[in-house]
């Protein structure tokens, strides 16, 4: 189980859920990149957004994503729905480990993050948002994923439990 184990989705796709689980079981220490990016900044997701812009964010995100795939320690990361959206993103992610996809319908996704409260881009109608998001996204998740695992109606558990087979499964992971 060489690299670092990268999980990319939606927001409520339970990647920093399921990515503390992971770490805990493997040995590993967990990095969300959101909460990396908000340490850094001093500011919360939502407060970079509102001075600086989705694209001021997405600035932050893609230095967080080349910093931490360059440690050379193995870790657990769980990426912002949005990171893979990036090409460097994406590469850096595939290059620095296996990127994993945890996959869920919109309207799991929906349940999950309730009202959207703390998440920028799901201000106005989260489950419309999440809808148009897993349409636009899902070639930048395909693009980036070496494994898929679908999450719905699965406790974190269960989740973890296949994200960590599929992560040590033999063989290429493209």
């Amino acid at each position: 189980m060489a690299g670092h184990l990268v999980l990319v989705g939606l927001m409520g796709a339970g990647k920093t859920t399921v990515g503390r689980e992971c770490g805990r079981r493997m040995g590993r220490v967990f990095v969300d990149t959101d909460a990396e990016i908000e340490r850094a900044a001093g500011r919360t997701v939502a407060e970079i957004f509102a001075a600086e812009g989705e694209a001021g964010f997405r600035v932050r995100e893609r230095a967080t994503i080349a910093e931490v795939c360059a440690t050379t320690e193995p870790v657990v990361v769980a990426c912002g729905g949005g990171a893979v959206v990036d090409e460097a993103n994406r590469s850096a992610l595939r290059s620095a480990g296996t990127v994993i996809w945890l996959r869920a319908k919109a309207a799991t996704l929906a349940a999950r993050v309730g009202s959207g409260a703390g998440r920028p881009l799901l201000a106005d109608d989260p489950a419309a948002v999440l809808t148009r998001l897993a349409v636009e996204r899902e070639p930048a998740y395909a693009a980036a994923a070496h494994r898929v695992i679908d999450v719905d109606d699965l406790a974190a558990a269960a989740v973890a439990d296949r994200v960590l087979a599929a992560f040590s499964a033999p063989g290429d992971p493209a």
